[in-house]
């Protein structure tokens, strides 16, 4: 081989290399994105809330009277109802995430097995505040995610999976947001009911009542109160958590043009840094 066919034939080796090296590493404007999405996904403490309302009535139970009993039995056969759909809601968001944290990524993605764990179905619900058009968004969101998996071109899909799914996801984070706070009143509720009989049964206690029956009634008092003081910082955070990642999106649809930009590139790091405290205090 000739000195020159050789020089070409480096050259053309160096050029396959660098064109693989471009088709695994994704551009370094991305490496925000995915820890948005990677941070964003991290939902777990909100099916702990999700769960924490479905079984009110356990809790509730030993502290309410026959004809309290009875209405709250009611209530239990709803929240279970609906639990399911509540769930759904939350995994849509996530596998929305997870499907972006995995565009913004190095690897070859496989998104079906994802897809698999997301219902095509979201029944509108009265007492939850779900409506038709957070079912429309739920449908809409489960259509993209599968529209998602053909995709080819990584960079090109991360702009086309936000600017297609912010409208849905802001929809479907409202949803969340909603829900949330009805998991918040319905845990004042039961802090009512608890805390209220605990206060009266022992202020109430007739004289000679044992020692150490007060004591213990005392010390599951001040448990229960510390408990739901808790739960009262945990509400507040996810509510927080779900802000901020609804505007982190929006600012990340804004500047998907310009995501290479320094300015854009701290922008979204920011966001991904308070979402990523918000949710390690919901699980602490």
């Amino acid at each position: 081989m000739s000195l020159r066919a050789l020089r070409l034939y480096l050259l053309f080796i160096l050029f396959v290399i660098t064109l693989a090296g471009c088709a695994s590493t994704p551009p370094a404007s991305l490496a925000e994105v995915r820890a948005f999405a990677d941070n964003s996904a991290s939902l777990g403490g909100y099916a702990e809330l999700a769960r924490r309302y479905r079984d009110t009535y356990e809790r509730e139970r030993p502290y309410l009277s026959p004809a309290a009993d009875k209405l709250a039995r009611a209530s239990d056969l709803r929240r279970r109802a609906v639990y399911d759909d509540f769930v759904n809601v939350q995994k849509a968001v996530v596998r929305y995430m997870q499907t972006l944290s995995l565009l913004a990524g190095d690897a070859r993605y496989d998104l079906a097995p994802r897809l698999d764990e997301v219902d095509a179905s979201l029944k509108a619900s009265t007492e939850s505040g779900l409506g038709p058009r957070h079912a429309t968004a739920y449908i809409g969101m489960t259509r993209l995610l599968t529209r998602a998996m053909a995709s080819s071109y990584q960079q090109r899909s991360v702009g086309a999976l936000v600017r297609e799914g912010d409208a849905d996801l802001q929809t479907l984070l409202e949803a969340m947001s909603t829900l949330t706070r009805l998991y918040a009143k319905t845990n004042e509720n039961e802090k009512k009911t608890v805390l209220g009989l605990l206060d009266v049964e022992i202020a109430s206690a007739p004289r000679g009542t044992d020692r150490l029956v007060l004591v213990l009634a005392k010390v599951h008092l001040q448990n229960k109160t510390a408990e739901y003081k808790l739960l009262d910082k945990r509400y507040e955070l996810a509510a927080q958590g779900l802000t901020k990642v609804a505007q982190g999106h929006k600012k990340l649809r804004d500047n998907l043009e310009h995501l290479g930009n320094a300015d854009t590139r701290a922008m979204v790091a920011g966001y991904a840094s308070d979402v990523a405290i918000i949710y390690e205090g919901l699980r602490e």
